[in-house]
């Protein structure tokens, strides 16, 4: 019996180029038999329409864009009972596409779409975020605090790069201009510590970016965060560990804490800026200093390639 099927496109993904593809996907929806499509037109809207196709009985969400899309989609889906919850398919269609990497979706829109019309769904693991101020959210490939976040919202701000080079071209900017650690106490279920942070990243997948490698050995389907964390360093030694993170080797550098968990809390004495899977949670003016973490096992079937 065929699936019921919901596609959701982002046509502002991959800085407003996504909404190109749509007609290419059209005629592989056809030879499947028949999906309903949706757009996006506001922030979070993506949301919105995943919860309401769980609702309406939809066996597959499929998201078309980029790493925010899938982001908007899985929050939506995570709001729907787990007896009723859609499956997730992917069609990669932003500027870095890491959870798509991460699944092993085929980066080419046609061939991504059919495999997820076609293709068998496994589960993956889902984070959650909650803060002192009673907010949640959740996230399906990296939670980033500190220095990455701040590249995030400079990203946005380079209309005229797209993908990894856009994202390294903003990582050189934030180097320069903003460089400001925040003294932190962190525990997780195995170890605590403290440490004047520069950057921490949360991982259920082993990259974010486009391609930095924050944690080569994360697995979205182990039940098990991978972390790192720099510690306060200066500028020379920041510009030393850009190559190492992108080849995944930083580890090595004493400034350099990683590890794995299940959950983890932190307190910071600086509000604490937060990305989650390149979307931001707390940016500039943030009031957030305290944030808990923790890794939901199997939460989600995902159509992998």
């Amino acid at each position: 019996m065929p699936r019921k099927v919901k596609l959701i496109l982002n046509p502002m993904a991959d800085m407003g180029h996504a909404w190109r593809i749509a007609e290419q996907l059209r005629p592989i929806v056809g030879e499947y038999g028949r999906a309903d499509w949706s757009g996006t037109v506001y922030p979070t809207h993506a949301t919105e329409l995943a919860r309401q196709a769980g609702l309406d009985g939809y066996d597959m969400v499929i998201a078309v864009g980029g790493d925010g899309t899938v982001h908007e989609v899985i929050n939506g889906l995570m709001q729907v009972p787990e007896k009723q919850r859609p499956a997730l398919g992917i069609v990669p269609a932003g500027s870095g596409n890491d959870f798509a990497h991460t699944a092993g979706v085929p980066l080419d829109p046609k061939t991504a779409l059919a495999a997820a019309l076609k293709g068998e769904a496994a589960p993956m693991d889902i984070g959650l975020l909650k803060d002192e101020h009673g907010r949640s959210e959740y996230f399906d490939n990296t939670l980033g605090i500190g220095f990455d976040t701040v590249v995030t919202l400079r990203s946005h701000k380079i209309p005229l790069l797209r993908g990894f080079l856009m994202y390294l071209v903003a990582v050189l900017q934030t180097i320069i201009v903003d460089f400001d650690p925040s003294k932190m106490h962190i525990e997780t279920d195995k170890i605590s510590w403290d440490e004047n942070s520069l950057m921490l990243v949360v991982c259920n997948g082993p990259r974010e970016g486009g391609g930095f490698l924050v944690a080569p050995e994360a697995k979205p389907d182990d039940g098990i965060f991978h972390f790192a964390s720099i510690a306060d360093v200066g500028r020379l030694m920041m510009f030393r560990l850009v190559p190492e993170v992108m080849k995944g080797t930083h580890g090595r550098f004493k400034c350099v804490r990683m590890g794995e968990c299940r959950k983890m809390t932190l307190k910071s004495e600086k509000p604490l800026y937060i990305h989650l899977d390149g979307e931001i949670y707390t940016g500039f003016g943030s009031n957030t200093y305290q944030a808990s973490i923790e890794v939901l096992p199997g939460a989600l079937k995902v159509v992998r390639g």
